[in-house]
């Protein structure tokens, strides 16, 4: 092994961007999630600090969905089928509740998530007052949703494939 001159400098790693770093962040926190069906996870970011997390599952205080605290994510019922009956919160959902939870003000952060919104976590997006959607994954992002964001000034993207890479 070759000894380290004084004074050298270490080889930089690449430093990920924002996005990236906030996304990561998002996948590891998606691992909590406690859904049958799917991990999603949301992080919510302002001026360059998460103020909040999210990942999809049951309620507070209520049997974990892996547990049985769901029979609509226990059941065989096709993707999409029978939400009405799913006890689970969104990963959105999730993170806009944890931050009411604890006095967080949500006003002008941007929301970082690894699917994107549903009709009903859109309207609580723009509702708190988040000003931009980052989303990794498309999943049934409606025309109407991203109607709904125009409309009401949140800006959306999708991160593009070289913002993908995993972590290491």
């Amino acid at each position: 092994m070759t000894p380290k001159k004084k004074g050298a400098a270490e080889p930089r790693r690449p430093r990920p961007e924002w996005d990236e770093y906030f996304m990561n962040i998002a996948r590891v926190v998606a691992l909590r999630g406690n859904c049958l069906r799917r991990r999603v996870a949301a992080i919510i970011v302002k001026d360059e600090q998460i103020i909040s997390t999210g990942y999809n599952g049951t309620p507070r205080g209520v049997k974990n969905c892996f547990e049985g605290g769901c029979e609509r994510c226990a059941s065989d019922l096709p993707s999409g089928a029978g939400l009405g009956e799913c006890v689970c919160s969104h990963a959105e959902e999730n993170a806009i509740a944890q931050a009411a939870y604890h006095g967080i003000a949500l006003a002008d952060a941007t929301l970082y998530c690894t699917m994107s919104p549903c009709l009903i976590c859109a309207r609580m997006i723009i509702n708190a007052g988040i000003r931009e959607v980052v989303f990794e994954n498309e999943y049934e992002f409606s025309a109407r949703t991203k109607r709904l964001f125009r409309e009401a000034g949140v800006k959306f993207r999708q991160l593009s494939e070289p913002q993908r890479r995993p972590a290491g």
